[in-house]
């Protein structure tokens, strides 16, 4: 199954980060495209966006300053079908993308994929103290898959803390 491609683009205000794609993302060619997935859902009831996109759009949101990648391009069933080589490798790649493509914000789509590319194994919901990448601010998110037990009202409310920062840096400054 080929590689998902990357939505990446220079001044991004959020890059969305995730493990890898679902084998239902490899087979369309589209981020978060499993229907059992709530990404979609996620960024409109957080009002990230205005309306809710299907994953055919994904390259869309790049024009609202919105990209995605993931740690391992592989699509898999699951993370468990990632080795530890394809870790070490994707952590490389990624620091090299958030490097050069350096968006505003890095928002890790789990806690786990926060920790898999930093190496921290503590973290709390939102915005992190220290950044993995110099220049960019880490946001760890609740992960959208189906399968996360959290309330979709809390998920939905760690979202809305990144659409609150992101809506005051579009304020200009007074001097």
């Amino acid at each position: 199954m080929p590689e998902i491609e990357d939505h990446l683009d220079y001044g991004l205000s959020v890059l969305f980060i995730g493990f890898n794609p679902s084998l239902r993302s490899g087979e369309t060619g589209h981020h978060y495209a499993n229907p059992r997935n709530n990404f979609w859902r996620i960024l409109e009831d957080s009002k990230l966006t205005s309306r809710r996109y299907s994953p055919t759009e994904d390259r869309d949101l790049l024009k609202l300053g919105f990209g995605f990648t993931n740690i391992v391009a592989r699509p898999t069933r699951g993370v468990e079908d990632i080795d530890r080589e394809e870790y070490r490798e994707g952590r490389k790649i990624l620091r090299a993308k958030l490097t050069e493509y350096l968006p505003k914000v890095a928002c890790y789509v789990g806690k786990g994929v926060y920790a898999e590319f930093t190496g921290r194994k503590k973290a709390d919901w939102g915005f992190q103290p220290e950044s993995a990448v110099d220049g960019v601010i880490d946001f760890v998110a609740p992960s959208s898959s189906g399968l996360v037990r959290m309330p979709m009202r809390e998920i939905i409310g760690i979202y809305t803390e990144l659409r609150f920062y992101l809506e005051d840096e579009r304020v200009p400054c007074q001097h």
